[in-house]
């Protein structure tokens, strides 16, 4: 059963103020996961204690790295249930996690980060394995979002 929206929204918000676009439902998730070309962070964001304690700070630091995705969005698990299941349907080969980071490019998926890789780990853990991946999966663009340093 999904939580209520005003206990949401700080941790909706957590992504939104780093440039993230939220996608809510089936048809957003598709828009962007079915076209997009660019490198694409997917953030699958949780209620979870590991998302707030490790999750959403350690892609927050990732995204001071110049090499990063062109374009960031998330779906939320366990409230949106319909965009979140979407999303997981473009990412073949790994099982329903929360939270969880994937990368995508040219439409495929490149990269996940599992929330067993994420549970009991440092923010600036997870940041080091994500810019690791972004160095190996993304190239420096003029159309990755400027983002506050964390």
């Amino acid at each position: 059963m999904p939580y209520p929206e005003e206990l949401l929204a700080p941790m909706r918000q957590d992504l939104l103020q780093l440039g993230f676009k939220e996608l809510r439902t089936a048809d957003e998730v598709d828009e962007v996961l079915g076209t997009e070309q660019r490198t694409t962070v997917v953030a699958i964001n949780s209620v979870c204690g590991c998302s707030a304690g490790g999750m959403r700070p350690g892609i927050a630091a990732s995204l001071s790295n110049e090499i990063k995705p062109d374009v960031l969005v998330s779906v939320f698990a366990g409230q949106d249930l319909e965009a979140t299941e979407r999303a997981r349907e473009y990412f073949t080969g790994y099982p329903p996690s929360s939270p969880a980071i994937a990368l995508m490019k040219d439409g495929k998926l490149v990269y996940m980060l599992e929330r067993h890789e994420i549970e009991g780990r440092h923010p600036l853990e997870i940041a080091d394995t994500l810019k690791a991946a972004y160095e190996e999966h993304c190239s420096v663009s003029e159309e990755a979002p400027e983002l506050p340093a964390v």
